[in-house]
């Protein structure tokens, strides 16, 4: 397969201009021999403008799936320029809202994963169940975000068949617990043209690139499986993203990146060789359930919030 993830700078609630985007480098992919291609977290409507939306507001921009106008434009796109599309939009369903994530082909929607662990908004429900199907010939699953940062979540997904996972972010780039974790000023994007090396060093650092590189190979090679990783360029609301889409082999290595500060696509080959040759694979093989079914299984109250909304 060859596969292309992408990185945008989003409109927010702006779905016309956002899907406008989406259909040109879905173009962009398909004339560089991409099979398929994935968008971010919530690319569609753009995400962090949804932390001060009300009830009635997020309301009005979530849409049912596969009916809803957005996904059956995304139907007509994909359809049009024979590439499956992923990419992600707030849903309403039986009077609940979700941050869901689709795949659609021509032929309609193929895959739809509802985020395990949202937070951005106090008005969206979690999903409850994991999300595996099949794409040109691959077993594919889905987490959003901070799903993939439950090692759990991961394995089940793998455990579940899944030799690629796409995980469709919007992160970076904002403060935490850990050292040196926080916004990155504006003025460096501001004179990103003029001075693109200290902006650079800002998204590749700590606060960016740095951080995503302690886990997601990680994820990757642990589980043996690839990972399609996305991200906004540039502010998605009034957060400034570093970007960094990147395609990941189950050896835990990075086979394509997007360093760009525009709206970008990269794209990679992936063969199904290298998942059985993988430690991941291996690993996964010798595992012994009985030591450990009722620790990992044992209640716990989940918190989800990140330290930037919890100040």
């Amino acid at each position: 397969m060859h596969l292309a993830v992408a990185q945008f700078q989003p409109k927010d609630g702006d779905k016309a201009y956002n899907i406008s985007v989406i259909r040109k480098l879905a173009q962009e992919a398909k004339s560089k021999g991409a099979d398929v291609i994935s968008f971010h977290e919530m690319s569609v409507t753009a995400y962090t403008f949804a932390k001060d939306l009300s009830l009635g507001q997020i309301s009005e921009i979530a849409e049912t799936v596969p009916d809803g106008e957005s996904t059956r434009e995304l139907i007509e796109i994909s359809k049009e320029l024979d590439i499956p599309i992923l990419a992600g939009l707030i849903e309403k369903s039986e009077g609940k809202i979700y941050n869901t994530y689709i795949c659609v082909t021509g032929e309609g929607v193929v895959g739809k994963h509802r985020k395990l662990h949202p937070f951005i908004s106090e008005y969206m429900s979690p999903g409850n169940e994991y999300c595996v199907f099949d794409l040109l010939g691959w077993k594919c699953g889905i987490l959003i975000c901070y799903d993939n940062n439950v090692i759990e979540n991961v394995r089940a997904t793998s455990l579940l068949g899944a030799e690629l996972i796409f995980a469709p972010h919007v992160t970076g780039c904002t403060p935490s617990a850990m050292p040196h974790r926080d916004y990155v000023p504006d003025k460096f994007w501001q004179n990103r043209e003029n001075d693109p090396v200290s902006l650079r060093m800002e998204f590749d650092g700590p606060k960016g690139r740095r951080w995503l590189m302690r886990w997601l190979p990680a994820r990757a090679y642990d589980n043996g499986v690839y990972y399609a990783f996305t991200n906004p360029i540039g502010y998605d609301g009034e957060h400034l993203k570093n970007g960094n889409s990147m395609i990941i082999d189950p050896y835990g290595e990075v086979l394509s990146e997007i360093k760009s500060f525009d709206d970008a696509i990269t794209v990679a080959k992936i063969s199904k060789e290298k998942i059985q040759l993988s430690g991941g694979w291996r690993y996964k093989n010798a595992r012994r359930p009985e030591l450990y079914r009722d620790i990992i299984g044992g209640e716990h109250k989940s918190d989800t919030t990140p330290v930037w909304m919890k100040a």
